[in-house]
């Protein structure tokens, strides 16, 4: 099977918009979709937060401006969680849900932007589900397409 039919397989089934973690070796394969790529991405931050915590706990209390460059889309996606898991690790903060990435766009050949929104609260073990800490995001399995369905797809496997 060819890796362009490999990955087919592995979006096959997940909802537009919407995400998935599938099983990988010591690791998880986050898989998302968007009907936009503002929508791909947000999923995707969803996804991530998702393998940390319950995200429908996390009250969207304090926002943080997110404004990232690229030199594709697999490297604008790699910056734009990289900068979430930065107040995560800095702060404390989770996010919630409530993520809003208002702009993912191609400024030249060698230049993508991305600003955004994320919303959520410093971590509290009361209230919130201790589930796996993301060390980093990596590019290990990344890959951002159209997929058949005529959304945009991800994959990719954060280090956890």
């Amino acid at each position: 099977m060819s890796a362009d039919n490999q990955w087919i397989e592995v979006i096959k089934g997940v909802s537009c918009p919407g995400y998935a973690h599938k099983e990988h070796t010591a690791d998880v394969l986050v898989v998302c979709k968007g009907r936009t790529l503002e929508e791909l991405f947000q999923q995707a931050a969803i996804a991530v937060y998702e393998i940390i915590t319950n995200t429908e706990r996390v009250e969207p209390k304090v926002k943080v401006e997110i404004r990232e460059e690229g030199i594709d889309l697999e490297n604008l996606l790699y910056r734009f969680i990289e900068s979430m898991l930065f107040y995560t690790d800095s702060e404390g903060l989770v996010f919630s849900r409530k993520i809003d990435v208002k702009r993912v766009e191609k400024l030249d050949d060698e230049h993508w932007i991305i600003e955004a929104e994320a919303w959520g609260e410093e971590f509290d073990p009361d209230k919130h589900e201790h589930r796996t800490i993301v060390k980093a995001m990596t590019y290990a399995q990344m890959k951002i397409d159209r997929a058949p369905d005529g959304c945009y797809a991800a994959t990719f496997v954060p280090d956890i």
